[in-house]
Formats: C-alpha cells, sequence, structure tokens
C-alpha cells in the first residue's frame, strides 16, 4: 500500500517537538502515558490501512443518493463507523464518566489526521463526537442518557444541522422555528442546507444539533437557541429502546458537490406535516454561545482534515517524481544516450515537492501546537490556563485557514508535479484536490476567520492574546539564536514580528475612529500574513529538535536523512515562503482603498 501519511513525522512532533507525554503530569490526563497514546494512534491506522484508504476512489465514485426518502451511502461507510466506535475513537476525547477515553485534543487531532489522508470521503465521526459533545455539555441527565451513549458507539450519526437558504454564514438570520409545547418540547418549522451527513443509511438514527429561534425571540443572534432534533423520536419518554417514530425531518435534497462526495451534503425540511419535536438543549437565546463553545475543536478539526488531504496529496506526488523518469538534468543535456532521470532530481520538480512538504508538515505542526494548547486550557489551572485559552483564541484563525488555503496550493502543486496525468482520475491528486476546496469554506470561511482575528482576537482582553503569542514566538527565536545554523532564520522571524507590528499599528487608528469597513477591508491579508509567520515559528521550532538531535544523538541513514531533510524544509520555508510577507505588509500600509463600495461605484 502506498503512503498517505508519514508515521515517522507524527511521531517526531508528538513526542520530540510537543512532548505530549508531559501532558499526563495534569490530574485530567494522568491515566495516560506514551504506551496509551501510540496504542489509540495505531489503532486508527488500522482502521484507516484497512477500512478507509483501499475504498478511497470506490467511495468517490459511489455519490450518495437519495431515493425514496432514503439516502444510500457505499456500504464501507457503515463498517468504518461501527469500526471507529468500537475502537472507542469517536468518543476518544471524551470523559470517563461519559463514557470516552479521556484522551487528548493532541492525540485526537492525530487521529484525524491520520484518517483524514486515508479517506476524508468518509468524513462522519468527527460530526458525530461534535454534536455528541454538545450534548454532555450542556443537556440535561436525561438527553445525554438518551442520545449519547448510541453516537459514541458508532449506532446513531450526529450532524450541526446550522445553515439555511436565506442566511449563509449569517446566522443572526436564522430563521427556523420552536414553538414551545405544554410537555417542554418545541414543535420546529423550517429548513436547513448543506448539512453534512444529514442522512444516510449507515446510521439507524441522525441525531441534528440545530439551531432555531423560539417563538418572540429577540431578534439577531441574541434570540437562537439550540435543539436535538432527532430524524426517529421514541415511543416512550426518549430513553427506552423505542426510536421508531419518523419525526417530521424531510430530506429534501442531496447536493452533488465538487469533492468529498462520499458524505451526504442535506438540504432538510422540518416540519412538513407540524410533527417535528425538538428538545431544547441548555438554556433559550443562549444557541450560539454553545456552538462557539464548541467551534475551536471544530476549527481544529477542519484544519487536520485539509492538512490529512494535503498530505496524502504530497506523499503521492513524491512517490510519483521517484518513480517517473523524464528527459536528463540540465547540465546533462548532451548527454542524449544516457537514461533519464527521475524527475525529482529536476530543480522546479524539488521546489514544489519541498513546497508541499514544508507546507503539509507546517501545517500539522501548528495544528498540534492548538491541540496541545487547548488541552492545557482544558487541564490546568490559574494564569497557565487562562494564557492557553487565549493562545488557542489567537492562534485559531490560523490553524484553521493556513492548512485549508495553502492546502489547496499544495495540492495543486501536487497535480502539477504529475503533469497531465495529474488531471486525470488515473491518479489521486485529481480527486484530492476537488476534495480539499471545500475546507477553506468549512466552519467560518476564510474571510470571517479574517475578521475574527483582526477584529478580535488581536485586541483581546487588551492585546494579552497578542502579547503572549509574541512571547512564546520569541522563546522559539532566543532557542534558535543559540546555533549558528539556526541563527539567521531567528533574526528573519525576529524581523517579521516587528513588520507585523508596524503593520497593525498602521491599521489601528481606523478602529480607533470607527471606521471598521476601512479597518477590516484588507483583513484577509493580515491573516494571510500572520499564517506565515506563526508557521515560520512551527518549522524554527522543528528545525530546532531536528539540530539538537544530529548533535546529541549520532543518527545515521534514515534517521539522519529524516533530520536533515526537517532543517533543509526549514530553509525553503524561510526562503521561499517568509518573502512573501513583504507585498502583504506593503498593501497592508498602502493608504489606497480599492474595495469599499463608494457614493460612485465601479462597475465589476
Amino acid at each position: 500500500m502506498s503512503a498517505y501519511f508519514s508515521k515517522r513525522n507524527l511521531q517526531f512532533l508528538l513526542h520530540e517537538v510537543f512532548h505530549a507525554e508531559d501532558l499526563t503530569k495534569y490530574p485530567y490526563f494522568s491515566a495516560h502515558d506514551r504506551g496509551t497514546f501510540d496504542m489509540a494512534i495505531d489503532s486508527a491506522t488500522h482502521i484507516a490501512d484497512t477500512l478507509m484508504h483501499p475504498y478511497v476512489r470506490e467511495v468517490d465514485r459511489n455519490q450518495p443518493e437519495l431515493k425514496n426518502g432514503q439516502v444510500t451511502v457505499h456500504p464501507k461507510v457503515k463498517e468504518y463507523i461501527r469500526a471507529m466506535g468500537e475502537a472507542g475513537l469517536i468518543g476518544a476525547g471524551f470523559s470517563f464518566e461519559k463514557g470516552g477515553q479521556q484522551l487528548p485534543e493532541l492525540i485526537n487531532s492525530c487521529i484525524g489526521l491520520i484518517t483524514m489522508a486515508a479517506n476524508n470521503g468518509m468524513m462522519y465521526v468527527g460530526l458525530t463526537s461534535g454534536a455528541a459533545n454538545l450534548i454532555t455539555s450542556f443537556g440535561s441527565g436525561e438527553l445525554i442518557d438518551a442520545y449519547v451513549p448510541n453516537m459514541l458507539s458508532g449506532e446513531w450519526q450526529g450532524t450541526m444541522a446550522l445553515t439555511e437558504p436565506q442566511a449563509g454564514s449569517s446566522l443572526s438570520d436564522v430563521m427556523t422555528s420552536a414553538t414551545p409545547q405544554p410537555d417542554g418540547t418545541y414543535k420546529i418549522k423550517g429548513q436547513k442546507v448543506f448539512i453534512s451527513a444529514g442522512d444516510h443509511d449507515a446510521a439507524s438514527n441522525i441525531i441534528h444539533l440545530m439551531l432555531a429561534r423560539i417563538d418572540g425571540a429577540p431578534k439577531g443572534t441574541k434570540g437562537i437557541s439550540l435543539f436535538v432534533v432527532p430524524k426517529y423520536r421514541s415511543q416512550t419518554d426518549g430513553s427506552a429502546d423505542t426510536w421508531t417514530v419518523n419525526n417530521d425531518v424531510t430530506s429534501t435534497g442531496v447536493y452533488h458537490k465538487m469533492g468529498q462526495r462520499g458524505v451526504p451534503a442535506m438540504h432538510l425540511t422540518m416540519g412538513e406535516r407540524d410533527d417535528c419535536v425538538g428538545y431544547l438543549l441548555g438554556e433559550p437565546h443562549q444557541g450560539l454561545p454553545y456552538m462557539f463553545q464548541m467551534m475551536n475543536e471544530a476549527r481544529i478539526g477542519v484544519g487536520m482534515t485539509a492538512a490529512g488531504i494535503a498530505t496524502a496529496a504530497y506523499h503521492a506526488a513524491l512517490q510519483y517524481a521517484r518513480e517517473r523518469p523524464q528527459s536528463r538534468r540540465l547540465n546533462e543535456k548532451n548527454a542524449l544516450d544516457a537514461p533519464q532521470t527521475p524527475i525529482i532530481n529536476h530543480p522546479d520538480v524539488r521546489r514544489m515537492l519541498l513546497f508541499q512538504k514544508a507546507v503539509t508538515e507546517g501545517s500539522v505542526s501548528l495544528l498540534l501546537e492548538a491541540a496541545r494548547l487547548f488541552d492545557i486550557a482544558h487541564a490546568a489551572d490559574g494564569e497557565e490556563k487562562e494564557n492557553a485559552h487565549l493562545l488557542v483564541e489567537i492562534l485559531m484563525p490560523m490553524a484553521k485557514t493556513y492548512p485549508s488555503e495553502m492546502g489547496v496550493q499544495s495540492v495543486s502543486q501536487s497535480v502539477q508535479t504529475f503533469g497531465g496525468y495529474g488531471f486525470t482520475e488515473d491518479f489521486p491528486v485529481e480527486q484530492l484536490y476537488r476534495d480539499i476546496r471545500i475546507t477553506p469554506i468549512y466552519e467560518g470561511t476564510t474571510g470571517i476567520q479574517a475578521q475574527d482575528l483582526l477584529g478580535r482576537k488581536m485586541t483581546m482582553k487588551g492585546g494579552k492574546a497578542a502579547q503572549l503569542l509574541m512571547q512564546e514566538i520569541g522563546k522559539t527565536i532566543a532557542e534558535a539564536a543559540a546555533h549558528d545554523e539556526l541563527k539567521p532564520y531567528a533574526g528573519m522571524l525576529k524581523t517579521e514580528l516587528g513588520q507585523i507590528q508596524e503593520v497593525f499599528q498602521a491599521l489601528m487608528p481606523h478602529a480607533g475612529a470607527g471606521d471598521y469597513e476601512r479597518y477590516l477591508s484588507d483583513a484577509t491579508l493580515f491573516l494571510e500574513q500572520m499564517g506565515i509567520v506563526v508557521v515560520a515559528w512551527q518549522w524554527l521550532k522543528q528545525g530546532i529538535v531536528a539540530k539538537q538531535a544530529m548533535l546529541t544523538q549520532n543518527p545515521q541513514g534514515d534517521e539522519l536523512a529524516f533530520y536533515e531533510g526537517k532543517v533543509h524544509t526549514m530553509k525553503f520555508f524561510f526562503h521561499y515562503e517568509v518573502p512573501k510577507t513583504l507585498g502583504l505588509a506593503a498593501r497592508l500600509k498602502d493608504p489606497e482603498v480599492l474595495t469599499i463600495v463608494s457614493a460612485k461605484e465601479l462597475a465589476l
């Protein structure tokens, strides 16, 4: 079987860069050690190898179909979901009390990387885990007992039913209604669109976590509540195994998508017969705050999905470049009788491969950094907890966006590495290019992430989150400066921090004057600049660890090549990617305004 991810790189990041076992010093994670972490990763790898990766093309070519009100998916989907449930991986991050394994998000993120690299057309269990997490976090004991066990076992599917036809990303315009009933339930009416895994035959029930507006609720986001809305409800009080009542959730249509074709994206209609029952989760009008409390974990998941897809494409391109002979090296053009050389020996192909390696391994490192901080924010106390939370908050827009936006570019270079063959269905990168394009849209588009970063996170707590991030990067710079080979790169990163400060100071007067449209008009470029800088930070981190290993461990053979490859790719990122910030900074400081609608609007 061809490689679709590097286990060696994952072990390097987990245990050499981020020291995963250090998390076990916190009481919440104290039941674990490196052995249990590796067992969970090995279990996910086995499932990925046997039930996912061999069917990546089949799942793509046999799209979900809606016939007679029922959605059918590839039969291997059911086997995969059940296997993940039986292995305890759907609820791996849940507490022991709630039926989980109490594993850190750091480990769960690795599981996500492996499975999504293997076959992202089987993106089902992460949705269930997220929905179940909302129920366990905010639901009553009755709701938890009624729904969560079957969700974590893989018997039931969970979804996030947020988007509506007229609202899109503007959740303040949600119109699905919830009418209170005498028994404490609510009658739900409305429509939802683009609901991933919103109906299928690989699960016996679909449990929607649905945003709706209670009759008479305030306008805007303050009037939105969150409901549990099952496809089938119980005949009794919800605790018995009698889930056979059709709950008036109708599959109106299934979208045929560019990519991720193995996962049905549904158009759902609720309450056509006035018989759709919803169960309020938590308090009224708190739906959006509840969702956003879960959003960081979801955004790490989207980023890791993008990184997984790009990783699979990179490894496919790397294998092809090693095997595909074409032409001779440029200095050997006159030796036409010499055999052709593998294309990996051509400088431009190596540039494309180094770009892919730099993007994918840099993205995974950034995501694991965010996941580790997420765990500390959950398990620590006091100032350590608060600081970790603030770092997660400010890193999240980059952790979600860089892997997805740059992942699209990375997979594009994978296609280019294959040349004309990459554009055909004979090789996997054509599918992966289609698959990854949705990730910059999932869980908040790039534009939304950019406004979140510049509009909220940079000024959060009087700028404390940004200050903490700069301090963390500063620690890495200081450590790298102790190595002669790394000292120039420490200096380059220090310069980048100064450039970010200049840009931010140039933009802040617009916010101070209340001109938020001008302040945020190029927020996406600021996010791009920040993304490059934090990934450069991650590469410098990796470079330090690799350099120290070469100095102290005397590695040989493949191990030496691995560490040398890390330092070489770090240098590539700094010399090829970091200079792109110059153009971004120039535009961000440019006073010329070209995108804001004026009285004299120019035709587009």
